[in-house]
């Protein structure tokens, strides 16, 4: 009986050992996205990006509006990273001010949005263009 209770106990801690070392699902990629948004009042915009997950490219549409104070245009070549992915799937979404998802500025040229799935995507890049905006609004991606 005792040699059972022992073998018991040994197989509990091994699996949860190994349950420990096993990494999260959750992982990171790396993004690079071209941004070009205009407008007065409303502005609109849209660009492509390319998710780079564990060796392999995802491209992808970006889609945008903004509503509030925006005049001018401008393009912004954005590179970063994409947290909490599991999968290539999870970048697909509303990345949008309020709600489920969120976008903080970080200052000129850089970002961090998070979607429903969670993936929070951090993106820095230099904006070429004359714009102002102090709109509220989102974007939406999705794989080609």
């Amino acid at each position: 009986m005792k040699r059972t209770t022992a073998c018991a106990a040994l197989i509990a801690l091994v699996a949860g050992i190994t349950s420990l070392s096993t990494p999260s699902r959750a992982e990171t990629g790396e993004v690079a996205v071209v941004f070009t948004k205009g407008g007065f009042i409303v502005g609109v915009g849209g660009g492509e990006g390319v998710l780079v997950y564990r060796g392999k490219r995802y491209p992808f549409t970006v889609s945008g509006m903004s509503v509030g104070f925006t005049i001018g245009a401008s393009t912004t070549k954005f590179v970063g990273r994409a947290l909490n992915l599991r999968g290539p799937q999870s970048i697909e979404g509303s990345y949008a001010a309020g709600g489920a998802g969120g976008a903080v500025a970080a200052g000129a040229g850089a970002v961090q949005l998070q979607n429903g799935n969670g993936v929070i995507l951090q993106l820095s890049g230099p904006r070429v263009g004359a714009e102002v905006s102090a709109a509220v609004g989102g974007v939406t991606i999705r794989l080609k």
